[in-house]
């Protein structure tokens, strides 16, 4: 099943800024693999990804596609026009920067209305588990039955990574209708 929800990039541009404030591995390494674990554990609990993003499985590990696509726009590698409206590329730049490439600086405080208080729960368990880990560790963990289901540089299924939950059955069956019984 492909990712059915909806990517919130006001959403996105604040789970940035707190994971670059909250851990201790602000790179982008870091913050991809600090959010896939939040968004699985978001998912197996609550029934939804924190901001709607995507994952690849990249060479190093799944990496969400519309948070590594602001973090290259304000590294420099994609355009402004990659965003919905000037205000939102902008709001993106003033946000955060990155440094040596790789490196997050937040640039502001976020804004915590954006989340809600199972998206804090969900990332302060994944920042305190996995942002002291070492990248090779980030990705050896990372690796797991949902990347491994996946072709390099291809979208995760959504299956995929509920497969790798202790009960997916009942989450499928949600994923898949999410309003039983509505016409």
């Amino acid at each position: 099943m492909k990712n059915t929800f909806d990517f919130d990039i006001y959403k996105a541009i604040e789970v940035v800024l707190y994971i670059a404030k909250c851990s201790s591995n602000n790179t982008m390494h870091g913050i991809s693999k600090v959010l896939y674990f939040a968004d699985k554990k978001h998912l197996e609990r609550y029934g939804r990804l924190i901001c709607g993003d995507s994952y690849v499985a990249m060479k190093n590990g799944p990496v969400p596609t519309g948070v590594y696509d602001l973090l290259k726009l304000v590294r420099g590698d994609l355009r402004p026009t990659f965003c919905p409206s000037k205000e939102i590329a902008d709001w993106v730049s003033s946000s955060f920067r990155l440094y040596d490439r790789f490196y997050v600086d937040a640039l502001r405080e976020p804004e915590i209305d954006y989340l809600s208080d199972s998206d804090v729960e969900c990332l302060d368990a994944s920042i305190e588990a996995y942002s002291r880990l070492s990248f090779g560790k980030l990705t050896q963990l990372s690796h797991d039955k949902a990347w491994q289901l996946t072709e390099q540089d291809d979208i995760m299924n959504l299956d995929h990574i509920v497969a790798t939950f202790d009960n997916p059955m009942d989450l499928v069956d949600h994923l898949q209708d999410p309003h039983p019984g509505e016409a």
